[in-house]
């Protein structure tokens, strides 16, 4: 993300009257796209939520892996980050084209792992393997695997950093990087996601992947479950980079350079912390909805509880990151900690604002969506994934404009 700079005091009304045009664009976008009743209509939910997923994907690959903003911009003498921001959209427009239509369902769906792509399912047969079933659990198998991905970028960039290629080149970094992080993703996805995944198809593919080992543990064999566990997680870790300034974790860096003790111990921290947090959000469901049990439908299902954990922990990402980026992480006071502490008490408080507007009449109008709580096929993190993604465009192509004039930092 380039660094910012403001030669005047930050004017917190331009940042609402920003926040505003984003959220019309956002809404736009899901007029055309995604609302159920308009054009594209992929909102299916799964389809449209795969899309979305890799298009984030693509977004934070571009900018904390292969760190294409701050290259573009040292590479051309002028930027003007108009056209430097639409340039990079495009190329992360076609990233998600390429990742999810060749990649996923033309290349690997097709010589490797038949659940990736929607044809490889329809010609396998059997039930399930009807062409729109078939689109809908091969994106619900690329949602997962790009869940696991968010997480590893963010995680990596968090508790390792440039560790251990600082010494070597731009290239070397960026190479390794991706490598490294793709490693850790294909191992956690095949732990997390694999199974559930393979138990969507009847008969259950149980020669391929093993029973879900946590069904006995969370009382459902689906993989919300790890969905929630890794979006509870995120919090932490996007809590930490973005309203905490990378504290506590850079009281273990050396020379101001990330290590292994750091890496390991952020990790640790933040998964523990993110168990933490989705107990406490599934005991205020039980508190408001009673105690789930196998087979309930909709608020009483055990796998809803999981997925709704992890919606609330989208809408407070996508908080951390409004106040950030449009509110300039107000309060800025000397006492580190002080500041530190009611950025995060202002992001729980406006992702549960965001929550009350999601679940409302207004999203009626502004999204098609039916009022209410688990209505069948309505997943918020969709729209709120869409807006994170136009949030870190603004932000990292268009490096904050037209809010915020920046500057490009050193490459690292």
């Amino acid at each position: 993300m380039a660094e910012e700079t403001y030669p005047h005091k930050f004017n917190y009304f331009f940042g609402f009257l920003n926040l505003a045009g984003v959220f019309v664009i956002v809404w736009f976008l899901w007029y055309v796209f995604m609302n159920p009743n308009t054009v594209m209509k992929l909102y299916t939910p799964m389809y449209g939520f795969a899309l979305v997923v890799v298009f984030i994907s693509g977004i934070l690959a571009m900018s904390n892996v292969c760190r294409l903003p701050d290259i573009y911009g040292s590479q051309v003498k002028t930027v003007n980050p108009v056209v430097k921001g639409i340039v990079l959209t495009v190329v992360a427009f076609f990233l998600m084209i390429f990742i999810n239509y060749i990649l996923f369902w033309g290349f690997i769906g097709k010589f490797g792992v038949a659940y990736f792509s929607p044809d490889s399912i329809v010609i396998s047969g059997g039930t399930g393997a009807e062409p729109y079933v078939a689109r809908e659990n091969a994106s619900t198998a690329i949602v997962y695997f790009f869940a696991v991905f968010l997480w590893m970028v963010l995680f990596w960039d968090l508790g390792f950093g440039r560790w251990p290629w600082q010494a070597n080149s731009l290239g070397v970094r960026v190479w390794s990087k991706m490598f490294v992080i793709l490693f850790f993703v294909i191992f956690f996805y095949t732990i997390l996601f694999h199974p559930h995944v393979c138990y969507l198809f009847y008969p259950a593919q149980d020669k391929a992947g093993v029973a879900p080992w946590w069904e006995e543990m969370a009382g459902t064999g689906s993989a919300f479950f790890s969905l929630g566990l890794i979006l509870c997680t995120l919090v932490w870790i996007v809590f930490s980079s973005v309203l905490w300034e990378g504290r506590p974790w850079n009281k273990l860096e050396e020379k101001n350079e990330p290590n292994f003790s750091k890496g390991f111990v952020v990790f640790v921290t933040t998964l523990t912390l993110g168990i933490i947090l989705l107990f406490v959000l599934l005991q205020i469901f039980t508190s408001i909805w009673g105690e789930p049990f196998v087979g309930g439908q909709y608020t009483d299902g055990p796998d809803w509880r999981y997925i709704h954990g992890a919606e609330v922990a989208g809408f407070f990402l996508l908080a951390a990151f409004i106040w950030k980026n449009y509110f300039n992480n107000f309060p800025n006071i000397k006492s580190v900690w002080g500041r530190c502490v009611i950025r995060s008490i202002i992001a729980m408080a406006l992702g549960m604002l965001i929550y009350w507007f999601y679940f409302s009449p207004l999203a009626t109008f502004f999204l098609a969506k039916v009022e209410g709580f688990a209505q069948p096929g309505d997943t918020p993190l969709v729209w709120t994934l869409l807006f994170l993604s136009i949030i870190l465009i603004q932000s990292d192509f268009f490096d904050g404009w037209p809010l915020k004039r920046g500057k490009n930092k050193e490459i690292g």
